[in-house]
């Protein structure tokens, strides 16, 4: 048997490498085409292109890879049920639960490199991908600014900036509001307020504090004060991708500060963290459908088990997709958004399996 395991083992990941050698060529040529008059617009070095279409792959392939090996497997196992191998296995005394054993290894194989992929790989290149298209795809990468800013940065402050343009690294309309016992301690307001990297302080400008006494308040006000600030230029700068660019033990941390600042995007984050998780989880359940589904000869052959698969994948997304906006959009707990898909689908696969075996 180890020569049938090795067999189906090899049939497994060349057909999925395959499948990713396939659509990545594809993906780079139609993206190419498209963005093609801006790269060349803004003049971006062969350096830079070259890198950024190492970070697309990369990101894409991590996004997408589950259904890559969903359809590769249903079709070089429709091949060997059409070519009589499947009975040919199964005739000869193995049961369809040994069948199934080099599938789960070679399942193993690729959840490893998709955790590897998800936990390092893929934020670094979401990272470079999305920076590449704020510099030089977007049409308004020359004023890229966020509005209405406003966090808890700890236990006792509050800052809101009307906006903060991300280039210049300068905001406007200022606030900081210190409490103490949930009683506002002083306030500090600024016209603009400009972040230097030389020295990591900021520059304020039309500067006042409002020091709030027991009977009166003591203001100072100063055309120009540079100071430090118990924040990170990050605060003033959030973007929705932010939790795709970290590592997951940086993105744990991050959660964690985020948490402790109460801010509104939590589940936006969660929805990220695990969903490195589910992902490899997810590759058994859709190998499992996949064999299932496609180790029986039929009729129409080979395009009816792509069909149903093609089909069961869109679903599959379909419910990926809602119940993560869900989670991002509202109160609905993250991690029965993530795992709800593998859930369902994982039942079905314990469904299909038991009709298989019969």
């Amino acid at each position: 048997m180890k020569i049938l395991d090795w067999y189906i083992l090899k049939r497994y990941l060349f057909t999925f490498l395959m499948m990713l050698l396939l659509f990545i060529p594809i993906g780079i040529t139609v993206n190419l085409a498209e963005k093609i008059d801006k790269i060349l617009e803004n003049e971006v070095p062969f350096v830079e292109v070259a890198q950024y279409y190492l970070d697309f792959t990369i990101y894409f392939a991590n996004l997408l890879f589950p259904l890559f090996l969903f359809l590769s497997v249903i079709w070089f196992t429709s091949k060997l049920a059409n070519n009589t191998e499947v009975i040919a296995f199964l005739s000869s005394g193995v049961s369809f639960s040994r069948f199934l054993r080099p599938y789960m290894f070679g399942a193993t194989i690729v959840a490893a490199f998709a955790i590897v992929l998800g936990m390092f790989l893929a934020p670094k290149a979401s990272k470079g991908f999305n920076e590449f298209s704020a510099n030089y795809l977007k049409r308004n990468k020359k004023k890229v600014q966020t509005y209405d800013i406003y966090r808890q940065i700890n236990d006792n402050e509050i800052i809101y900036v009307s906006n903060f343009d991300m280039k210049s690294k300068k905001g406007n309309n200022f606030t900081l509001e210190h409490f103490k016992e949930n009683k506002l301690e002083y306030k500090i307001d600024a016209q603009t307020i400009r972040y230097n990297e030389e020295d990591s302080t900021y520059k304020l400008i039309n500067y006042t504090l409002r020091r709030i006494g027991e009977r009166d308040d003591l203001i100072i006000q100063s055309r120009r004060k540079d100071t430090l600030f118990d924040f990170d230029l990050e605060d003033l700068t959030p973007v929705e991708y932010i939790a795709e660019t970290l590592s997951y033990s940086d993105l744990s941390s991050f959660i964690e500060k985020e948490e402790s600042r109460g801010s509104s995007n939590i589940g936006r984050y969660q929805v990220v963290q695990y969903k490195r998780w589910s992902l490899p989880v997810s590759v058994f359940i859709l190998t499992i459908i996949a064999v299932a589904v496609s180790s029986k000869k039929r009729r129409g052959g080979m395009g009816v088990n792509l069909a149903f698969g093609i089909g069961i994948a869109m679903i599959y997304v379909f419910f990926d997709k809602v119940f993560g906006v869900m989670a991002e959009q509202s109160d609905f707990p993250p991690e029965v958004a993530v795992w709800f898909p593998n859930f369902v689908f994982g039942i079905l696969a314990i469904y299909l399996l038991y009709n298989a075996k019969r």
